[in-house]
């Protein structure tokens, strides 16, 4: 018997007063101490149901009974409550538990978990109750808090993009108070820290959570302080290993001639890509030049300073927008010696004149793809038509379907789904509809449209009559503005929207200052041209090494010397890149997969360069090592392109945290490289070089300790700077997630690695070298294996499927026989 909303209902178990159901023959009736009646929702035939009379209970019926409508869909299903396992993701657990008493023993299943309250389930066994509950402890706070107000600020125009989000509660005790709680802003209250964990879809409640450890936190924040202490402490006072190497380093300079083998690591090397490179097209592209429709580069450059707002709510000027456009599209960042710009405003302004032109890049080796859009197995570029039959039907429909729907989508129907992207965007570009350069007046999220979005309708008078049509006009004044030359009517235009967006859109609109910087950064692209610059004289650095053994001579000496400046030189270059695009951002540059590669880079080049005073081969080797990071950083799965940061990376510890834990892959990297440059050595040592090179391993050696120590050093103070992250944002200092997890992983294996020296068997140049190269394989686990494989707060692609790439099974093989055959020559000529 039950009670819904004051009535009674009673399941075969006849009750006064209760509409009773009652299973007779198998077959199900009712019997209501009210009239009423029902619709069959079948056929909509309906019904009445006669008071304290037994009648067949008609299935799949609205009942209207008393005022209470009810409806039973199916029959009595008979069975018992369970706990059983579902693929579904649910916030609870479930626990099986065998309690046992006298003789008797029962199997009871119970739900619970971390933060769940649920009420104690009961059983009797050998004549004993039991009250089980499996879950959080539920305690009362001795005061409360009371929400005034949750606000979810979101990124300009967007629905779901936020921005930060915050709870303005008043905590009511002895003192009252107001408190805005926000993340990594906690209100702490006797003992009490509270954070924002999360709010309800609905942006009206807020979710905190709670943590009450007041000397614990303070007794482990001091160990952490004195662990900080102490890790650094090894590199600078007392007679530590790491001191001790650096004096012994210092000796070897003194007596050491310079030996590499770059023309080894460097020949194998290929430098070809397909990205950001300038093409041609064949026949079919359009001549704009000999059309004469081409807008001049110089107002281009000024259509580009107005400013945008992206899907994802950044503000940013046109010539950003443009450029991400025709690099997402053509993977090129000009069209027939036309800028961005230039390409921009033709595709908007001439659409049709687009539609025949081949800008769509297609990717090499898929030739289904061609065979569908008619262009021949050696063509890279395809035009909007050829995705298009003659009645309109979209060529590679049924392709993406079949690619959208497969779990674990294969390299041919990613081809297929990237294309399709790319066709998208161009359509859009088309239409006009990714042109939200109009604020809309008055609106709370600060909302941008183009002039042919519907929300235009949202305007009014003459602020509808503007939005709608000074582009067409614009447009067509530019038209006559290119026959004359004199672009001073297009101009004024360019200033009157410029106008608009500062009237009602100031509020998100960056500075003049800003947007000229965004330009500059756009223009010169120092870390796409940094890999080349590095290589070239990296590479010419090793040249002259590889002379001076073999031929001393002082212009040798000069231009070694001039080489270490050069690369001097490209680092003060990298770094004001970095310090650029943090002003352009907002935020440190090392929130996403392409902007920690080009830290990872800067981190590698700033060590070697610290270690380079004493040896220049480390200097050589960094620059090669760091070009072929930042030419990574540039294939085409690493979008460039700036974008927002989520709440929770929008804070000061992404500065502190994630600088340190990232800049410690540098020095791992470095060792790495190092230790095949030793390896490399080892195999070619005989009889007659044997004491020059043995010097050259002995310097390297040193070298690679020192590196892979500062690098330890770094990822432990790192990983529990995360810890203090995690507590000050979330009340917990260990998660579990994949790049905790793995990052403390590198942390023991790194560990190993520096203490093998006391381990016999373990001992020795050979050994130490070839695991500073195998241990790398945890730092790329801990990077590309989190970002791209696995799922977590750490990850870049949210645990999406990929499969592994080649060239990891061909460096496993080239390091197998690089160690092999070192050992051999390291057993004969060292042992």
């Amino acid at each position: 018997v039950t009670s819904i909303h004051n009535i009674l209902f009673a399941l075969n178990n006849d009750t006064e007063g209760a509409i009773n159901i009652s299973l007779k023959n198998g077959q199900l009736y009712i019997k209501s101490p009210f009239e009423g009646n029902y619709l069959r929702m079948s056929d909509q035939k309906q019904g009445f149901l006669s008071k304290d009379i037994d009648e067949i209970l008609v299935l799949r019926s609205l009942y209207n009974v008393a005022g209470l409508q009810f409806v039973f869909p199916d029959g009595i299903i008979k069975g018992d409550f369970e706990v059983v396992r579902s693929d579904e993701e649910s916030p609870q657990q479930g626990l099986f538990l065998r309690i046992s008493s006298k003789d008797e023993s029962k199997v009871i299943g119970i739900l619970g978990g971390k933060g769940v309250v649920n009420l104690p389930k009961k059983i009797n066994v050998g004549d004993l109750d039991f009250s089980l509950t499996y879950g959080s402890l539920e305690k009362s706070l001795p005061f409360r808090i009371r929400l005034n107000d949750f606000i979810a600020e979101k990124y300009p125009g967007t629905e779901k993009s936020y921005s930060s989000f915050k709870s303005k509660v008043s905590v009511i005790d002895d003192s009252n108070f107001d408190y805005e709680i926000y993340m990594n802003h906690i209100l702490n209250y006797k003992g009490y820290r509270f954070f924002q964990a999360s709010f309800d879809p609905d942006e009206r409640g807020t979710v905190l959570s709670v943590n009450h450890d007041f000397y614990g936190t303070l007794i482990t924040y001091i160990g952490y302080i004195l662990l900080y202490i102490g890790l650094m402490g090894v590199m600078f006072f007392g007679k530590t290993r790491f001191v001790d190497l650096a004096k012994k380093l210092e000796k070897l300079r003194l007596k050491k001639q310079v030996l590499t083998v770059v023309t080894l690591l460097l020949t194998t090397q290929a430098f070809a890509q397909d990205n950001h490179s300038q093409f041609k097209t064949n026949t079919r592209s359009l001549d704009l030049t000999s059309t004469g429709k081409v807008v001049s580069f110089e107002h281009a450059s000024d259509f580009g300073k107005l400013v945008i707002q992206d899907s994802g709510g950044r503000m940013k000027p046109l010539n950003t927008f443009a450029s991400e456009l025709l690099r997402k599209v053509s993977k090129s960042d000009t069209y027939n010696d036309l800028s961005a710009d230039q390409v921009l405003i033709s595709i908007i302004k001439n659409p049709l004149e687009w539609y025949n032109t081949p800008i769509i890049y297609l990717k090499r080796g898929n030739d289904s793809l061609r065979k569908i859009v008619g262009r021949g197995s050696k063509e890279k570029y395809a035009a909007f038509v050829d995705f298009f039959d003659q009645n309109g039907n979209y060529k590679i429909s049924s392709q993406l379907e079949n690619a959208y729907k497969a779990s674990l989508p294969n390299q041919f129907q990613k081809d297929f789904i990237e294309t399709d992207r790319k066709v998208n965007l161009l359509f859009s570009a088309f239409e006009g509809t990714i042109l939200r350069i109009f604020p809309l007046p008055n609106n709370l999220n600060n909302k941008w449209v183009s002039f042919s979005d519907s929300d235009v309708t949202q305007f009014s008078g003459v602020d509808s009559l503007y939005v709608k049509n000074v582009l067409p006009l614009y447009f067509s004044t530019l038209d006559n503005d290119i026959k004359s030359g004199d672009y001073e009517n297009s101009k004024k235009l360019l200033e009157s929207i410029k106008g608009f967006q500062t009237k009602y859109g100031s509020d998100v609109l960056p500075s003049d200052d800003k947007i000229k910087a965004e330009i500059y950064y756009n223009k010169y692209d120092i870390f796409k041209n940094l890999y080349s610059w590095y290589m070239y004289v990296g590479t010419l650095m090793f040249v002259f090494l590889i002379f001076q053994i073999f031929y001393e001579n002082k212009y040798l000496k000069y231009l070694i010397k001039f080489s270490k400046y050069c690369i001097i030189s490209l680092f003060v270059l990298h770094t004001l890149g970095l310090f650029a695009r943090a002003y352009v951002s907002g935020h440190a540059p090392w929130s996403d997969a392409y902007e920690s590669m080009i830290y990872v880079a800067w981190a590698t080049v700033g060590i070697g360069l610290a270690f380079g005073r004493k040896s220049d081969l480390t200097i050589a080797a960094t620059s090669f090592v760091s070009s072929m990071i930042l030419m990574i950083a540039h294939w085409s799965w690493m979008d460039p392109e700036i974008a927002n940061l989520v709440p929770v990376l929008d804070s000061y510890w992404l500065m502190i945290h994630v600088s340190v834990i990232v800049g410690s892959y540098g020095p791992f990297t470095l060792s790495m490289i190092l230790g095949i440059v030793s390896l490399i050595l080892i195999i070619i040592t005989n009889k007659r070089n044997k004491k020059k090179i043995d010097i050259n391993l002995q310097e390297l050696t040193i070298i690679n300790e020192l590196s892979l120590t500062v690098g330890l050093i770094m990822l432990t103070i790192g990983n529990f700077l995360g810890g203090q992250w995690a507590n000050e944002s979330w009340g917990r200092y260990w998660g579990w997630d994949p790049k905790e997890t793995w990052a403390l992983i590198s942390i023991m294996i790194y560990a190993f690695v520096l203490h093998m020296r006391l381990i016999p068997g373990l001992k020795g140049k050979w050994m130490f070298n070839l695991m500073s190269i195998i241990a790398f394989a945890s730092i790329m686990m801990t990077y590309f294996g989190v970002n791209f494989y696995l799922t977590g707060l750490h990850s870049y692609a949210s645990g999406d499927k990929v499969i592994t790439p080649s060239f990891v099974y061909y460096s496993i093989l080239f390091v197998f026989i690089l160690g092999t055959f070192s050992y051999f020559r390291y057993k004969k000529y060292y042992k």
